[in-house]
């Protein structure tokens, strides 16, 4: 079980690295001025845009522009919090991997209804967001998962054992 969580714990690192790093960079263009970006990066969007046929990116409705304010505001954060606690192996990275884990599949969930229920994503598009929604699953299980007492932190020492009772 210990190779297990190990596995899951740097699936779940790369994929807060990926949220940490994508989130201001990219996603948030659909919310600010894109004055505010440098060239290479707004080039970056409208590539992506026009590679997978992403029109949320493109049109900006209103519901996708709130879930890129949520994510600013609490997923990017939360995902720094957990970065840590993945590799310090603190207690309370469970509890934060299962609030990250709920609200970027209720995020994805909202989004892969609208491609879905369109009609008009390309099958590159929904393929690019299925990795999303099934990390956030799996954020999901690591916080609905116990601790092993005998699996270190990726960077770091063994945890801590529980103390014995004594008779």
């Amino acid at each position: 079980m210990g190779a297990v969580m190990k596995l899951i714990d740097t699936l779940l690192f790369l994929y807060f690295l990926v949220i940490a790093v994508i989130a201001p960079l990219i996603d948030v263009q659909n919310c600010l001025p894109r004055d505010l970006y440098p060239d290479f990066l707004v080039d970056l969007h409208g590539w992506y845009s026009r590679e997978f046929g992403d029109y949320l990116f493109s049109e900006k409705p209103n519901f996708f522009v709130g879930l890129i304010w949520l994510e600013l505001f609490f997923v990017w954060p939360l995902s720094f919090a957990n970065l840590y606690g993945v590799v310090t192996g603190k207690s309370w990275f469970r509890t934060t991997s299962l609030i990250f884990g709920v609200c970027i599949s209720t995020s994805m969930v909202a989004i892969l209804a609208e491609l879905i229920g369109s009609g008009r994503a390309p099958d590159k598009l929904l393929i690019s967001y299925y990795p999303f929604l099934g990390l956030a699953v799996l954020a999901i299980f690591r916080g609905l998962l116990p601790d092993s007492v005998t699996t270190p932190a990726i960077g770091g020492e063994k945890p801590a054992l529980v103390a014995k009772k004594r008779a």
